[in-house]
């Protein structure tokens, strides 16, 4: 692809002034030809290269509609900053990253590239995974004389205040670790307390700072509960790319990870050492999996725009998140809104907009929706905030046994599952009604997916 950067308005919903910034956007033109639709994938919270690496679906389906491809960047992620690095360290700088600022930045580039390439009267297919299939499917409700049709996988448009229950995404996390390997969740949920007591005392946490190799030492109370976070987001990433195959989306991971975490909490003494010992062993597999981590970091990636995403997590992306004492693998969490607000002004001087987002994209009340696909692999995590059923004729629920986050927009692979293959054949299908030109299909695919 050719890296491009468009100038796009600062803010698009005032007149005040015409300030504007780069956003960098990827362009293969590899497939094109004159009268073929544009493939535009809606950027999600990181670099756009790591989502142009992982949507391997449309370089493959590229070619058979000649459709141009576009990745188009998220403003405050990547390279697309525009007060580089002082972005997020004021509201006065920080205020203009939402998703309705990033929507209109797209329909600006979707314009500039349609310019360049005489394409003003081609088609726009948006697609997305994870918060990027969110935004494709707002951008088709927002935008339909833009967006021609959306393929929106994995996203969890109704993970919000009153649509979906707040333990679902950690629910559901367990439940995989439990199908995956069964004993394993238990084994997760037994761990929490050798971790507190162990972690009780100094020199507790002095062990396990030297056990787990932690680059910043675990030295107070509130440095076990940060630990005990990262484990738990941890667990779900691991839910997430439980992928057949190898894959290099988040870190380099085996097939199916969470067997190969969990195969090391077997036949485990029964002090909290022990249990500990072992825990330390599985999660190597995700944080040090090529064997060249000197240290466990904390600190999530930066190619995952992890600063800018908690910004939006304190704004308008409010997801609950909660668990109690027995239905789940994790310690009990109690979601406090309160709590988050307080947090969130501590650390970005803002507070959170919790119905904005329902507000902005109707929530639950989308029965006008159309030309969407709402795909949902059954073993992810997000799939409980996801949208399951039909909303209307031509918005539609794709539910994928035994699949995880947005596995149906990667690259194939010979170990995919029969449901995958069926399911990228049927969205080529749907694609081409999208398009007109569903009279001109020969014969209809047999599919062995779950249709809501």
């Amino acid at each position: 692809f050719v890296t491009k950067y468009a100038d796009v308005a600062l803010d698009h919903f005032n007149f005040v002034n015409n300030a504007t910034f780069k956003l960098r956007y990827l362009v293969n033109d590899t497939f094109w030809n004159e009268g073929g639709p544009i493939f535009f994938y809606t950027g999600n919270e990181g670099d756009i290269s790591l989502f142009a690496e992982n949507t391997g679906y449309m370089w493959e389906t590229a070619p058979e509609f000649e459709a141009l491809v576009v990745f188009a960047e998220h403003r405050y992620y990547g390279e697309s900053m525009p007060f580089g690095n002082k972005s997020l360290t004021d509201p006065k700088y920080s205020g203009y990253l939402s998703s309705s600022q990033a929507l209109a930045d797209y329909v600006d580039v979707i314009n500039i590239v349609k310019k360049e390439f005489s394409a003003t009267d081609s088609k726009v297919i948006a697609f997305g995974g994870s918060y990027g299939g969110m935004l494709a499917s707002w951008m088709r409700m927002k935008y339909p004389a833009v967006i021609t049709g959306a393929v929106a996988a994995s996203a969890p448009i109704w993970q919000f205040t009153s649509m979906t229950p707040c333990d679902s995404y950690n629910r559901i996390t367990s439940s995989v670790f439990a199908e995956m390997s069964p004993g394993c969740d238990r084994f997760i949920k037994r761990s929490w307390t050798s971790l507190n007591t162990v972690g009780s005392s100094d020199g507790g946490r002095e062990w396990l700072s030297a056990e787990f190799k932690t680059c910043t030492p675990i030295k107070t109370v509130e440095d076990l509960k940060t630990f005990k976070d990262w484990l738990s987001d941890l667990y779900g990433i691991l839910a997430m790319v439980n992928y057949p195959y190898p894959a290099n989306f988040l870190a380099p991971l085996p097939a199916y990870p969470v067997k190969e975490v969990c195969s090391n909490f077997r036949n485990v003494g029964s002090s909290d050492k022990d249990i500990l010992r072992s825990l330390f062993k599985g999660i190597s597999i995700y944080f040090n999996g090529t064997g060249t981590a000197k240290c466990l970091s904390l600190v999530d990636s930066d190619k995952l725009g992890t600063e800018s995403w908690d910004y939006q997590s304190c704004t308008e992306m409010i997801m609950p998140m909660c668990t109690d004492d027995t239905s789940t693998m994790f310690e009990k969490k109690v979601w406090d809104i309160d709590k988050v607000s307080n947090n969130c002004f501590k650390q970005f001087k803002v507070r959170p907009s919790v119905n904005l987002v329902r507000d902005l994209y109707g929530g639950k009340n989308i029965k006008w929706a159309t030309n969407i696909i709402f795909s949902n692999g059954l073993l992810d995590p997000w799939s409980g905030g996801g949208v399951t059923y039909n909303v209307s004729k031509t918005a539609i629920a794709v539910l994928i046994p035994g699949a995880s986050h947005h596995l149906d927009l990667r690259f194939s692979n010979p170990k995919d599952p029969v449901e995958i293959i069926e399911v990228r054949k049927y969205y080529k299908n749907v694609i081409r009604r999208w398009m007109g030109g569903w009279a001109t299909m020969k014969k209809e695919v047999k599919t062995v997916f779950a249709a809501a």
